[in-house]
């Protein structure tokens, strides 16, 4: 069951009905907080980065405070989420760079951003449409899931459903599309359990019609 432009639509306005507020749930108070939040939320609970982050942030709230900290008081602080030592060393390279290279600020270019350091495409995408307000999908495990599952998409990696998103989804939608199936996956469509009873796409959804 290949979906139609018209169903698309259909189904994107059906998500936004449902999270009507959905938007990026990782605190922040500057375009640099938010790339050290997305950083840090790798293979990790926005919940726990934002646990995080509000002493992170209360101790180092630019790029050159969090630049001069000792990488064993980051840790102390980050520890309780994954990969904190690398985390850690990412997030103090990544500071000397903007430091060095862009005084401070957060370059809003995609190029100059996946040079950073822990930064991705997601990452950098995130960064684009949250901080910048570019349009963009940011494919997280929630996105590809959902999409792949519901039928919106059929692709075996991240990259390759971006891709197929983006010639599908209009372009002025791409960022709340995004946040809307995020908030889909976080709060509906579970990667075990989903709660297909209580979905108000089921009607559009391959697997749950197959």
């Amino acid at each position: 069951m290949r979906l139609t432009k018209q169903k698309i639509n259909e189904l994107l306005d059906k998500l936004e009905e449902m999270y009507p507020d959905a938007d990026c749930a990782l605190n922040h108070h500057s375009v640099f907080q938010l790339l050290v939040a997305v950083v840090l939320s790798a293979q990790t609970t926005d919940k726990s980065v934002n646990l995080v982050t509000e002493e992170l942030f209360s101790k180092y709230p630019d790029s050159f405070s969090l630049a001069q900290a000792s990488p064993e008081d980051v840790q102390n602080i980050i520890k309780r989420i994954g990969m904190y030592k690398t985390k850690t060393k990412n997030v103090l390279a990544l500071c000397t760079t903007l430091n060095e290279q862009y005084d401070g600020q957060v370059p809003n270019d995609y190029d100059k951003l996946i040079q950073l350091p822990g930064v991705g495409r997601k990452t950098a995408n995130v960064v684009l449409s949250v901080g910048f307000g570019h349009q963009r999908i940011a494919v997280d495990t929630h996105v590809f899931r959902v999409s792949n599952r519901i039928g919106l998409v059929d692709e075996k990696d991240v990259l390759k459903t971006e891709l197929a998103l983006m010639k599908i989804i209009p372009e002025n939608r791409w960022s709340r599309s995004h946040h809307s199936l995020i908030f889909h996956g976080r709060y509906c469509c579970d990667a075990k359990k989903p709660k297909c009873e209580n979905c108000a796409i089921s009607q559009y959804c391959k697997t749950f019609n197959s």
